[in-house]
């Protein structure tokens, strides 16, 4: 890799990734509001291990659950509940192609995705359950399966600094057109079992003609969780011309007037999804992403 691209918010480091596990487990957003809307985040109850509550006998209730102290201290039968425990799969989906190879503050957009997909996949890891990687861009992608435990996440992190190393090298040669993304998330039904939880940290641009159906067919037996990585560049400019660059090669002039900021997008092919600004600091997406990733929600 080039010195002007090994530089920290440009280039994709596993140390970085690896150091971010505290901060994914620092519990700083207890009681901030969920970013992404939805529904109320429950636990399930079933037959783990992990108590859920006392309550009365009822008829057809299991007596092995007889709760023997709450019997003795009020002369009526009581049984314990449980929370329900299942396999916990996530399947972190990053879009290294070369629309997300540009930042204009602290970070790329393709770095900021990988940042928030890591703190995603710690706290996976630290829940007990499973990580895996499909990380696409302009050539092929870079698929690691599904694991547990720290050398699973570890896996998962040396999955993305390849993918990310591979991005650069072909951005570099001038390789600048973007698959569409629809493509590329039709992989996702071969590599994550039923159940799971796709978490794709995406601009979402070039989206393809069928995206929403690839995204209709995974959520029939899946759980799509888009995580729109945008810089927001556009809210922090002064009023003025700028000159850019369309995908087709030629040039334009906007007028930016300071005075209005674009709408931001909160669906994603109709599923809600989380704006992460790829400017902000990392622990402020931190925040945001353990107030919208819940350890106790719902796959």
């Amino acid at each position: 890799m080039t010195a002007a691209l090994n530089i920290p918010g440009v280039a994709l480091r596993a140390d970085t990734l690896i150091a971010l596990r505290p901060l994914a487990l620092h519990p700083e957003a207890e009681g901030q509001l969920a970013a992404l809307p939805g529904g109320f985040v429950t636990r399930r109850r079933g037959h783990g291990q992990e108590m859920a509550d006392v309550r009365e006998y009822v008829a057809g209730d299991d007596i092995r659950h007889l709760d023997r102290g709450s019997t003795a201290r009020t002369g009526v039968l009581h049984v314990r509940s449980f929370q329900e425990e299942r396999d916990r799969v996530t399947l972190l989906v990053a879009d290294f192609r070369p629309a997300m190879l540009w930042g204009t503050r602290r970070a790329l957009r393709s770095v900021a995705a990988a940042e928030a997909l890591a703190l995603i996949g710690w706290r996976v890891i630290e829940q007990g359950g499973r990580v895996g990687l499909l990380a696409m861009g302009a050539g092929a992608p870079v698929v690691v399966a599904i694991q547990g435990r720290v050398r699973g996440m570890l896996a998962v992190i040396g999955g993305l600094v390849r993918a990310h190393d591979a991005a650069l090298q072909l951005a570099v040669a001038g390789n600048q057109d973007d698959p569409p993304l629809d493509a590329a998330i039709s992989r996702v039904t071969r590599i994550a079992p039923a159940g799971s939880e796709i978490v794709i940290a995406s601009g979402f641009d070039s989206p393809g003609p069928s995206l929403d159906d690839g995204l209709g067919q995974i959520a029939q037996r899946r759980t799509p969780r888009p995580v729109l990585v945008t810089d927001n560049v556009t809210e922090n400019l002064p009023p003025g011309l700028y000159p850019i660059r369309l995908p087709d090669g030629s040039r334009r002039r906007v007028r930016i007037s300071g005075r209005k900021a674009a709408p931001r997008v909160t669906e994603i092919a109709g599923f809600p999804a989380l704006p992460l600004d790829a400017g902000q600091e990392i622990a402020t997406t931190a925040r945001v992403l353990q107030a919208a990733f819940p350890p106790d929600r719902a796959p």
